[in-house]
């Protein structure tokens, strides 16, 4: 099966992060279950199952492990925000989850350029696809409420090879202020 839907479902994030990382296209992705998980089918062997182990997988097929993080400490934060995204982002399912998400990727984000601090990682390219379509639905008022996801949802965005052939998601820059004396 090819890769195919919209960004934040498995087999779509996957087809997008071979492509990030430079690898051949070939790679068959698949979908088990009624949570439709993706899986792999490798040359030599079983398939691999999960976004995070095939991303994972993926990255060190590229040899750019330093998206995995460099220290022991480094690692184990983007390993959480992997599990975050699997977990809490894609097992949302209300408007009040997606709040929840929100608010505290915010606070997370408030003094932190990327998920793991101040390197980007593959946790920055999975939560970016995981959230594209929330992103593209928020109101300008809703951006600004969560402008630390924003700040960052914009950079992510912006780093090359990322967004692909996603929309743009528009935020505005400049804030008109009235002097009203």
């Amino acid at each position: 099966m090819a890769a195919a839907g919209r960004p934040g479902t498995g087999a779509e994030d996957l087809a997008l992060l071979e492509k990030l990382l430079g690898l051949p296209k070939g790679s068959k992705y698949g979908a088990q279950g009624e949570r439709k998980v993706p899986v792999l089918q490798t040359n030599n062997g079983p398939g691999l199952t999960g976004l995070i182990t095939i991303a994972a997988y993926l990255v060190k097929q590229a040899k750019k492990d330093q998206l995995l993080g460099s220290t022991a400490e480094e690692k184990a934060v983007v390993q959480q925000w992997l599990e975050y995204r699997v977990t809490r982002v894609d097992g949302r399912s209300s408007k009040e989850d997606t709040r929840i998400i929100l608010k505290e990727l915010n606070i997370h984000l408030e003094d932190k350029v990327y998920l793991a601090g101040n390197i980007f990682t593959l946790a920055d390219i999975l939560m970016y696809y995981g959230l594209h379509h929330v992103m593209v639905d928020l109101t300008v008022q809703e951006k600004e409420k969560y402008l630390n996801v924003s700040r960052w949802f914009n950079h992510i965005q912006h780093y090359p090879g990322v967004r692909q052939h996603l929309s743009n998601v528009i935020f505005i820059k400049n804030r008109l202020y009235t002097n009203a004396h």
